[in-house]
């Protein structure tokens, strides 16, 4: 998994300081309104909802347009009417691939999916092709500079995490998708500020890819990661350091 790890902070650092904020915020914004759609306007009581908020937050979005989305959600206000989908294919070097995406036209949306895939040759897959290869956890991150790796592992621990390792700067948390919250809420009561908490699928084994292979697939991860209508993407690569941050910086 250190490879799609790797590459998932490239991108959040980069998100963090390039010029598509207006583009991070946009699926930002619908994931904040399908939350709210789905399990109410009350983040204390929705935790999709409350992870989503927080990570408008971090992203430095107004308030007011974070209002807006809820309340687009919960029908307060009038706003476009998203749906949510999962594709699942295939990448360069055999690499599994899936995309959750929330579009207001699925027939576009994967129109352009299955375009973006074949152009960075890659194949998209049937329903069930590559999701068994993932299962469903919380996961956060800690600044590896920061912090002491047996104390934070034990204050994670104590909060209720599964498991801590190291990736190269980071610490990486795990959890049970049920005690995301709990854990970050324990770790932040011990002075400790977790990065990035959200619920995400992670793959149960990795394949390793390399060379011209490992180029294209980053390629089309870049590309996937851009559509506006895709709001995360999984897999299962492993790709070694030196290529990932060569694409992903």
């Amino acid at each position: 998994m250190a490879g799609h790890s790797k590459w998932k902070q490239i991108k959040h650092k980069k998100a963090a300081a390039d010029a598509k904020r207006g583009a991070r915020f946009t699926k930002l914004i619908k994931e904040i309104t399908i939350a709210a759609r789905e399990g109410g306007g009350d983040p204390a009581a929705n935790a999709r909802l409350r992870t989503a908020i927080d990570a408008a937050k971090a992203g430095n979005m107004p308030a007011d347009n974070i209002d807006r989305a809820v309340k687009k959600g919960t029908g307060e206000l009038e706003g476009v009417q998203y749906q949510e989908a999962m594709y699942e294919g295939y990448g360069p070097g055999g690499a599994a691939i899936l995309l959750q995406v929330t579009t207001d036209n699925l027939n576009r949306t994967v129109a352009e999916i299955r375009h973006l895939f074949s152009r960075h040759g890659g194949n998209l897959g049937s329903q069930g092709a590559v999701a068994w290869m993932f299962e469903r956890k919380g996961e956060m991150y800690l600044d590896a500079g920061r912090y002491d790796e047996d104390a934070a592992l034990e204050a994670a621990l104590e909060a209720g995490a599964e498991d801590l390792r190291r990736d190269g700067d980071q610490f990486v948390i795990t959890t049970d998708p049920s005690a995301l919250h709990q854990v970050l809420d324990g770790l932040r009561a011990t002075g400790v500020e977790p990065q990035d908490p959200e619920i995400t699928l992670l793959p149960t084994s990795t394949v390793r890819v390399e060379g011209a292979d490992a180029e294209k697939l980053l390629r089309l991860m870049e590309a996937v990661e851009d559509h506006d209508d895709v709001s995360k993407v999984y897999s299962n690569f492993d790709i070694d350091a030196d290529t990932l941050a060569a694409v992903g910086g």
